[in-house]
């Protein structure tokens, strides 16, 4: 078949973008197609490289995944370093905090669990955190510490990704209306204009916006879950406010606080599936209140942006990753939920697997794309 390109990636999110560059990396000629790449879920996105704090009950299935990603960002980041984009990766850890009796059985529960799975976290004394982070406040009853978690910022990363991928491959910025098949064969992607583009392999990686594209082989069952997410600067004399990444648990609610380089900290998320792509404002009161739990000095921090993208989520909140069945020289990437800037090193190191002809790494039949065709 004759193509215009060896990889056609759609989308341009952290996930799509680290596909391309995995492809480039080895080789291929590769097409990014995205109206306008890195603005959806990527903006807003802490960027928490934390397999351990992340865990959630009922995904453990997602470890493997989760705890491979981890390890390959040393490499990945460093295929990177030529571009001269610093991607704000921090080996910072995690301190996670309990306020109330239900929020320390849930830290427990959660402890248990981790540990079940080999997962380094440890309990300590409410004065060995202080002496972590002495802005941690007092109304504070419990803490865990999960050495091992990390951080980028994704917008770095997102802007290092693009411009490697536009340095040696090509980007489109127009939107994609569906793919191009021959029978069971994918042959390349539609755009907006009426234009194909013809490709050896199509990647599919646009977020939510994959479950629109015409003449896909399954329906591809995404939700979107809403979140609200502030950046907020610290002034001089409170620098530096954190060098852990803070979570908590405050009265049953989730919140993290993200110290970044620049003297900012991002501070999130809220969760809702109530179909608004506008801020909640009483997810920010939300997310403020709770905050100063954690760090009561947040309320001397300016409030520089508040932000609101949609996550996508599926059924399971499993991703959908891998080979379509019965569709050649077809892969979908999306779905990832909160893990997506965590998953993206493995995520494109498993699609250019697959389009190589090589297998995938055991489990991965679990997060098939098609799964939900099957009821």
């Amino acid at each position: 078949m004759e193509t215009d390109v060896d990889v056609a990636v759609v989308g341009g999110g952290i996930i799509g973008l680290g596909i391309a560059w995995e492809a480039i990396r080895r080789g291929h000629t590769v097409t990014v197609i995205d109206p306008d790449p890195a603005a959806g879920a990527t903006h807003a996105a802490a960027g928490m490289i934390a397999p351990a704090s992340e865990l959630h009950y009922r995904e453990e299935h997602l470890l493997r995944l989760t705890l491979d990603s981890a390890a390959r960002y040393p490499e990945f980041l460093a295929s990177l370093t030529w571009t001269g984009i610093d991607p704000g990766f921090r080996r910072t850890g995690t301190i996670v905090l309990g306020f109330d009796g239900a929020d320390r059985q849930a830290l427990a529960d959660l402890q248990a669990v981790q540990a079940r799975n080999s997962l380094v976290v440890e309990q300590v004394s409410l004065r060995e955190a202080r002496r972590s982070e002495p802005m941690i406040g007092p109304a504070a009853t419990a803490a865990f510490r999960a050495p091992e978690d990390h951080q980028v910022d994704p917008r770095k990363l997102a802007a290092a990704l693009l411009a490697a991928v536009t340095s040696r491959g090509t980007l489109v910025r127009a939107a994609a209306t569906g793919v191009e098949r021959d029978g069971s064969h994918v042959t390349g992607v539609r755009l907006a204009d009426g234009s194909v583009l013809r490709a050896g392999s199509t990647t599919i990686a646009n977020g939510l916006a994959a479950a629109g594209l015409a003449g896909l082989p399954c329906r591809l069952p995404l939700r979107p879950v809403y979140g609200d997410i502030l950046r907020l600067r610290v002034p001089e004399a409170l620098q530096p406010l954190l060098t852990h990444t803070v979570r908590g648990l405050v009265r049953g609610h989730p919140v993290y606080m993200v110290p970044r380089t620049d003297g900012t900290v991002v501070l999130g998320a809220t969760m809702r599936e109530d179909g608004s792509n506008a801020v909640s404002a009483g997810g920010v009161y939300q997310l403020l209140r709770d905050a100063q739990q954690l760090i009561p000095a947040v309320s001397e921090l300016e409030l520089v942006e508040v932000l609101c993208r949609a996550r996508p989520g599926t059924p399971d909140n499993a991703p959908l990753l891998g080979q379509v069945e019965g569709c050649d020289r077809l892969l979908i990437a999306t779905g990832f939920f909160r893990h997506g800037v965590l998953l993206t090193p493995t995520a494109a190191a498993v699609c250019v697997d697959l389009l190589e002809g090589k297998p995938g790494p055991p489990g991965l039949e679990r997060y098939t794309p098609n799964r939900f065709e099957e009821g």
